[in-house]
């Protein structure tokens, strides 16, 4: 079995080195010794951080990946984590697909001004209303 360094890891994955390095910090991975100044890491690394990648572009934080990652660095996913994810993603596509017939609507409204169009001035009003909602929802700053 070959070991692979930090450089041959980054080439082989297209994750920059630094971000190994921070994903070792974090738990995620773990180097085996060095060859030099280069951290070593076995050959399932590069499945260890598709892993890793796959979670992120499904939504879950680190933190939330280095729970499904068994004590023998087996996966050990929850099902129910994941339906509730797949709601989630549901449920961002439903506002995707709203926000896109949205512009589509503006880039082909027949108003020479956008501010003539009705349905233009609902969806800006629309916007303004969502983003008090969020601010409504974020905790108060404590005075210092």
């Amino acid at each position: 079995m070959k070991l692979l360094d930090i450089a041959e890891v980054s080439k082989q994955t297209g994750v920059a080195a630094s971000k190994l390095r921070y994903y070792e910090e974090q738990g995620l991975v773990e180097s085996v010794g060095r060859r030099g100044l280069k951290r070593l890491f076995e050959p399932d690394i590069v499945l260890k951080l598709s892993f890793i990648s796959l979670g992120q572009a499904a939504g879950f934080s680190l933190d939330e990946i280095r729970t499904m990652v068994g004590p023998d660095g087996q996966p050990r996913i929850s099902r129910p984590k994941l339906m509730e994810r797949v709601d989630e993603l549901d449920n961002q596509i439903r506002r995707l697909k709203k926000l896109r017939e949205a512009v589509l609507h503006v880039a082909e409204c027949p108003h020479h001004s956008h501010m003539e169009c009705g349905k233009f001035r609902r969806l800006v009003q629309m916007g303004t209303k969502r983003g008090s909602k969020r601010k409504t929802r974020t905790k108060p700053q404590s005075a210092t």
